[in-house]
């Protein structure tokens, strides 16, 4: 039979113990460990769910690698590539890619009345991936892109709308500038999307793929380029790697070389400010375990203080030092193991809440979401609640050794 453990469960089980300080001091000791863990839960959660929701809205409108022309990397003005589908079979073949899609773009103004505004108009077609667009549509109905024909269907962001005064339904004219040549296309607004992500919605537009590719004087089989969409962000780098060792300085068949690029290099200071936020979590992880260990540890030594007879006695038995020690490192167990069990239910509990009700709101201008998102993480939980354990045992080690100083004979006359 484990002497400490069982010494240590008569102990914290005894109802009939009114001490006036180690009662209190067992609570605040709990209390402590509790909001601990939840505030770790929560920051954990907030910041994941933050740069995981910010990192799909970036890659939704740019994809996670993007193939197009050299000369375009170099400069600001579009240049056409060729994606056959020579081309398309050896995207395929590369381990790690899960989506292949053409697109173009050109830049216009559309003009209202009463306004205008310059935008983006990024061609897309039936190969395009649109569940991300679908997700964020807030007005009318997502239109059937298409590679071949031109139906003049144009999506717009809410803040293009407000700005031109236009809803869902609206025609609105478009002029496109080449070689002072100025031409002018009429398109509906089928429907408008929000994303809060502010560099592309203040400018960004969808239509069919063939009208970009018209208006930039291009061949029929030419784009801007491709976007391919990988089956594990985590191993990006290793995809892209073998992109550029498939792809880049290659030729397509006009003679326009291709390059890739990842969706980090793109956008290198939006993720340059998810990165920091790394940062943030491992101060408040660090700031948490530390007024869980000094509560812990204050608790602690009150109640070896106040349980002198008893080690005393315990002693005077024929108890070794470390089995004493041992004895109140497991009362210490069973008190942080109640920290942990409400810790999780109030930080568990406020994910929930938050994911289901949005209670909590942020300022899209600033946050590029509307309401806090909060991602739901097991095993990330089970692990800061393994770490918070045995971090809190570990700092209690040193205080245990106060046990080792009384002496059984003192003991007795001590109050």
């Amino acid at each position: 039979m484990n002497l400490p453990l069982f010494i240590a469960k008569r102990i914290y089980s005894d109802d009939g113990d009114h001490r006036k300080v180690s009662r209190p001091a067992i609570r605040i000791a709990t209390i402590g460990v509790a909001i601990g863990l939840a505030v770790m839960i929560i920051t954990v959660s907030v910041v994941m769910g933050f740069k995981h929701t910010i990192r799909d809205k970036v890659v939704g409108f740019g994809s996670h690698i993007q193939i197009e022309n050299f000369i375009t990397s170099q400069s600001t003005t579009p240049y056409p590539v060729c994606i056959d589908d020579s081309i398309k079979k050896v995207l395929q073949g590369i381990p790690g890619v899960r989506h292949i899609e053409r697109y173009a773009v050109t830049q216009g103004i559309l003009k209202t009345d009463n306004d205008f505004l310059g935008v983006v108009v990024k061609g897309i077609g039936e190969d395009y991936d649109t569940n991300f667009l679908q997700q964020n549509l807030v007005e009318g109905k997502m239109p059937k892109f298409s590679s071949s024909k031109s139906s003049y269907q144009l999506l717009i962001s809410r803040m293009i709308a407000q700005k031109l005064g236009l809803k869902t339904g609206d025609q609105v004219y478009a002029y496109f500038i080449s070689y002072d040549n100025v031409r002018a296309r009429k398109f509906t607004v089928a429907a408008i999307y929000e994303t809060n992500m502010t560099q592309f919605d203040e400018a960004l537009c969808f239509t069919d793929l063939p009208v970009p590719v018209k208006l930039n004087n291009w061949e029929k089989d030419q784009c801007s380029g491709a976007e391919l969409l990988v089956t594990d962000f985590d191993q990006l780098q290793a995809t892209s790697e073998q992109v550029i060792g498939k792809i880049n300085r290659h030729m397509d068949h006009y003679g326009e070389i291709l390059t890739s690029h990842t969706v980090q290099e793109l956008y290198p200071q939006v993720f340059s400010w998810l990165s920091l936020l790394d940062i943030n979590v491992w101060i408040i992880l660090v700031l948490m375990v530390c007024v869980a260990g000094f509560t812990m540890i204050s608790g602690l030594l009150i109640i070896i203080l106040e349980r002198t007879q008893m080690i005393g006695l315990l002693k005077a038995l024929g108890a070794r030092n470390k089995s004493v020690r041992h004895t109140f490192l497991w009362f210490a167990t069973f008190i942080i193991g109640q920290g942990l069990f409400w810790g999780n239910i109030i930080g568990i509990g406020i994910i929930l809440l938050q994911r289901h009700t949005g209670i909590i709101r942020l300022d899209p201008a600033n946050y590029y979401v509307s309401t806090a998102p909060m991602e739901l993480d097991i095993p990330l939980i089970s692990l800061l609640n393994v770490a918070t354990l045995l971090t809190t045992l570990i700092v209690l080690i040193a205080p245990s050794f106060l046990v080792t100083r009384i002496h059984p004979a003192r003991s007795m006359r001590y109050e």
